[in-house]
């Protein structure tokens, strides 16, 4: 099961290089994002989205590998299993492209605007899907950070840690 956390922040680029830091421990298998989206509102009000997953790329290149298997195999039965490959990779990765821009995965769309439009002015806000998180790690990562939680799906203990380290103080974790 995946758990959301959307922390606000004061600075407009604060949630993207928290983000950065996110896909670092990404990287280093202390956590696995199912999503991950920043909304930075300008000084101006307007809301401006970045989603950290394409959908429509993702979903297109799953079909065109399926597709090009799938082609390939009925190639074989009529004994050109290359125009088999061309025809179902085509025919895949369409279908991929339509069913990414079609479905939405992880945080939905409604929920983000919704949440975005209560940050104020010159600011940003950090929605994480994630699971398989190692805890520990990804507190001590944050201590340094400063920002709000604005909503999460978090047990109330794991809240707690969280809005403290948030605030950088280490008291009543253990």
């Amino acid at each position: 099961m995946s758990d959301l956390v959307v922390i606000g922040f004061e600075n407009p680029q604060k949630a993207e290089e928290v983000l950065w830091r996110f896909r670092a421990l990404r990287s280093q298998n202390l956590l696995d994002l199912d999503d991950a989206v920043v909304v930075v509102r300008d000084e101006k009000g307007e809301i401006n989205l970045k989603q950290s997953i394409n959908l429509t790329h993702y979903d297109a290149s799953a079909g065109l590998l399926s597709g090009g298997l799938l082609g390939a195999m009925v190639g074989l039965v009529f004994l050109n299993p290359a125009a088999g490959f061309l025809i179902g990779g085509m025919i895949g990765a369409g279908a991929g492209a339509l069913s990414g821009s079609l479905s939405d995965y992880g945080i939905p769309d409604d929920f983000i605007k919704s949440l975005a439009e209560t940050i104020p002015v010159n600011s940003s806000a950090l929605f994480i899907l994630a699971r398989k998180v190692q805890p520990e790690k990804i507190l001590a990562e944050l201590l340094d950070v400063k920002g709000k939680v604005l909503r999460t799906t978090l047990s109330p203990d794991q809240e707690k840690r969280l809005r403290e380290a948030l605030a950088g103080s280490t008291t009543g974790s253990g």
